[in-house]
């Protein structure tokens, strides 16, 4: 179970998906890449005995619509000021896809004539629109499943196998679903961490799962229920993270994936 975050799966002309035209409005296309915005990750389902121009067609689909798919923000600081014209730096060493005057331009069309740029990123034309642009879009990691592997031979398996993102599955026979949820686990960045009752086993079956970044032990606690904190006195540690097995640490510690955890409360 992964809690608080959505996965959507995308196919092509399937019932839960979308079709070409549907970011301008065809088939209910709109809606249903309006959901996909909301999401923590999308699985892409692709036939892989069918060209991947279908691929390449849900990609422009999403992009039209401000989904950004296995992109990350681009490093570009913009500030609109009342006065003082465009003022542009950079931290690269020099843009090899923009020069000042097509910025200047690029801005102009947006009527904004004073502004501070700095650009921490070879940016491209369309990165400094999503930057400065009203409609602001969403980065989202995507995972395409190449399914019906069990209709093609080995070696174009191993060719569809390097594909970035790609897992190739069979949905008929069950075939590679444990790589799947590995990737799937990766994207988006989870940490399971298991309890374990005072002289008891831990529990394998029920892990807390928990947002990287999100992972201190008092994070942990509050997973459960708030009231933990209050009266909690420290907590023993195993695993990766601890410096040894056990390790009584204090509500700042940072858990690991996989590690088990025991809350020790005021007396």
């Amino acid at each position: 179970m992964i809690p608080r975050c959505y996965i959507i799966l995308i196919m092509m002309m399937h019932v839960i998906g979308i079709i070409e035209g549907a970011k301008d409005g065809k088939g209910r296309g709109r809606q249903v890449i309006a959901v996909a915005r909301t999401c923590s990750l999308i699985f892409m389902v692709l036939d892989v005995t069918k060209p991947l121009v279908h691929k390449k067609i849900l990609e422009n689909e999403l992009e039209g619509f401000g989904i950004r798919l296995n992109k990350k923000p681009p490093n570009i600081y913009f500030k609109k000021k009342e006065k003082g014209g465009i003022n542009v730096t950079n931290t690269v060493g020099g843009l090899t896809h923009l020069d000042n005057d097509t910025i200047k331009t690029i801005l102009g069309e947006y009527k904004i004539h004073n502004a501070d740029l700095t650009f921490r990123c070879d940016a491209t034309e369309e990165e400094l629109l999503d930057v400065i642009g009203d409609y602001k879009p969403v980065y989202v990691p995507c995972i395409y499943c190449l399914n019906k592997i069990d209709a093609i031979s080995i070696e174009e398996l191993d060719i569809i196998s390097k594909i970035p993102n790609c897992v190739p599955i069979s949905s008929q026979h069950g075939w590679n679903f444990d790589e799947l949820m590995e990737m799937m686990w990766n994207k988006l960045n989870l940490v399971r961490i298991y309890t374990k009752p005072k002289g008891k086993l831990p529990d394998y079956e029920a892990p807390v799962v928990l947002k990287n970044g999100k992972n201190t032990v008092e994070d942990f606690c509050n997973n459960i229920h708030k009231t933990i904190i209050k009266s909690f006195k420290c907590a023993l540690v195993w695993g990766s993270s601890a410096k040894h097995q056990p390790q009584r640490v204090g509500r700042d510690h940072t858990l690991n994936d996989e590690d088990v955890v025991q809350i020790v409360k005021k007396v």
